[in-house]
């Protein structure tokens, strides 16, 4: 099973910035906004509902990639190559409320912590992407507090696990912040974004 493809790590607190944008002159970007996540298991689908919210609400140009990447693992790895950016959306346990957002930008060192079992596989991904020198130098990851997580095996209680296609009442109603800031990520590296007209 493939993907879907489409045309200062703080703590709890939401940053969206990027002081110093990188590149100027679009042509050098090549940028994927990856979504990760299992939309079967509640606040674990908040990636791919995110990305699917971003292609609803906007156009992005040529130079940006949204992929949903579901739970995928070690097929990831094709989509690292020869990006200029990377930004992923996902859920992360930060011990903040649930619907905060968090932004961290050394994914690598979080997800070797290994939260859940879609992200087991995104740290191995990395794991290759570094040993194979294709590791963008520009990798962000947007999560945002999960109130519903799907295993018992980082400390987090049973009631707190649901299966359910839909969010928790505290991450849907963060669903399209989480979004904003990540088009104001892109948006800052210098990728033309336009909203959709209604």
């Amino acid at each position: 099973m493939s993907p879907n493809r489409t045309a200062s790590n703080s703590n709890c607190p939401e940053s969206a910035k990027n002081e110093d944008s990188k590149d100027s002159g679009q042509s050098f970007f090549n940028v994927l906004v990856l979504g990760l996540g299992n939309i079967l298991l509640s606040d674990e689908g908040v990636g791919v509902k995110a990305v699917e919210e971003l292609q609803n609400r906007y156009d992005c140009s040529d130079a940006v990639e949204i992929v949903d990447g579901g739970t995928m693992g070690i097929e990831l790895l094709p989509y690292f190559e020869e990006r200029s950016h990377i930004l992923i959306i996902d859920a992360v346990k930060s011990g903040c409320e649930p619907g905060t957002i968090t932004r961290i930008e050394d994914p690598p060192a979080y997800f070797s912590s290994k939260t859940s079992p879609h992200q087991i596989g995104l740290a191995d991904v990395m794991g290759v992407a570094v040993i194979t020198d294709i590791m963008p130098q520009n990798i962000t990851l947007f999560g945002i507090e999960p109130k519903q997580f799907s295993t018992t095996l980082f400390g987090i209680e049973p009631k707190q696990f649901s299966t359910s296609l839909s969010l928790s009442t505290e991450v849907a109603r963060n669903l399209s912040r989480l979004v904003d800031l990540v088009i104001a990520e892109l948006k800052i590296i210098g990728i033309k974004v336009q909203a959709k007209e209604n």
